[in-house]
């Protein structure tokens, strides 16, 4: 007989490898992924949630969904190929409130019972396999669970010794649509570029874009009613991280110098989204700028000689006689003349 636990991972393993393929225009979710890096749903779109459950549990799985302030229970069947598929339709989603949901998918295993059970009177978890009644914790009414804390309860619950039921488990974030435009930028006539942004919104979904010019406005019948401007559907395609995004391709070869409106709108989904920019008949020139000239000029050099201070010379000391002598004579060249 296979021991219990190698039950459980066989289980888990198959249920979280196997896809089934599901229609386009929807998010797609496979149970036994972490709650880490949820992605982000508009309220609007489809969520199709399917993987593969081995056994043909006569009462099918039980699927638990929990909000805030929302909780749904579900019993799904398994196919022929031991596929199963749970989906919450465009009507489901429109009215979730913004948040966190987390789906944990219940299989009976050996017993074919559901041994946790939730129990619509009272509003309690209940665990069979401890008597009828015994209640484990409170998941809606007074006192109740609320999501995340709801749904780590019924996982420990599931998990515990004396039960031999098993599950798998997806998360994903509902809020409101978005389209959002990357900034445009000014462009010429005649040139051809592309406008793009991203969305919550699922891959697959479409978005009609529409380019007018801003100026554009009824006109009398003997004035001229040229129109300007692009419009088109696009498909948003899946990017990396749950980022999704969208292009749309204008070829301005007949657009007037203007400001343009470009709107983004859901085709199955209410969201909107605008932006300016503008179509001009050329791009300025920028005269092109000389950085000064600067000269560069070598003065020659000039040899700063230090003069050498001349030598002192030390005068030889005069005899009384020699200066007498002296004072005589000049004593002699001052006497006047006498004719």
């Amino acid at each position: 007989m296979i021991q219990p636990s190698i039950r459980i991972s066989i289980f888990l393993l198959l249920l979280c490898i196997f896809l089934v393929l599901c229609p386009v225009n929807a998010i797609s979710l496979s149970p036994g992924s972490s709650f880490s890096g949820a992605p982000t749903i508009a309220n609007g779109d489809p969520v199709y949630i399917h993987g593969i459950a081995t056994g043909h549990p006569q009462k099918g799985l039980q699927v638990w969904l929990f909000g805030n302030n929302y909780v749904k229970i579900s019993t799904v069947s398994t196919n022929a190929d031991n596929s199963y598929e749970y989906d919450l339709k465009s009507a489901d989603t429109r009215s979730l409130a913004p948040g966190q949901y987390f789906v944990l998918v219940q299989h009976p295993m050996m017993n074919g019972e559901f041994d946790i059970y939730y129990n619509a009177g009272t509003g309690s978890v209940i665990n069979r396999q401890l008597g009828t009644g015994f209640s484990i914790f409170q998941l809606t009414g007074g006192g109740s669970l609320q999501s995340p804390a709801g749904a780590n309860a019924l996982m420990q619950a599931i998990n515990s010794q004396n039960v031999d039921d098993t599950f798998a488990s997806t998360s994903f974030i509902i809020g409101p649509p978005n389209a959002f435009i990357n900034p445009v930028g000014v462009h010429v006539v005649g040139e051809k570029f592309i406008i793009s942004g991203s969305t919550n919104l699922a891959a697959g979904d479409n978005l009609m874009v529409e380019i007018t010019s801003s100026s554009f406005k009824p006109t009398y019948k003997s004035q001229s009613a040229e129109f300007s401007g692009a419009a088109g559907t696009v498909r948003i395609e899946q990017g990396s991280d749950g980022f999704k995004w969208w292009s749309f391709p204008v070829d301005a070869s007949t657009f007037k110098p203007d400001e343009y409106i470009v709107k983004v709108s859901g085709t199955t989904v209410d969201v909107t989204g605008s932006t300016l920019f503008n179509i001009v008949e050329a791009l300025p020139i920028t005269p092109a700028t000389t950085a000064p000239v600067t000269t560069e000029r070598t003065l020659p050099s000039i040899a700063t000689t230090t003069p050498t201070p001349a030598p002192t010379t030390q005068k030889s000391p005069l005899s009384f006689g020699v200066i007498i002598g002296a004072i005589a004579l000049v004593s002699c060249a001052l006497v006047p003349k006498i004719k």
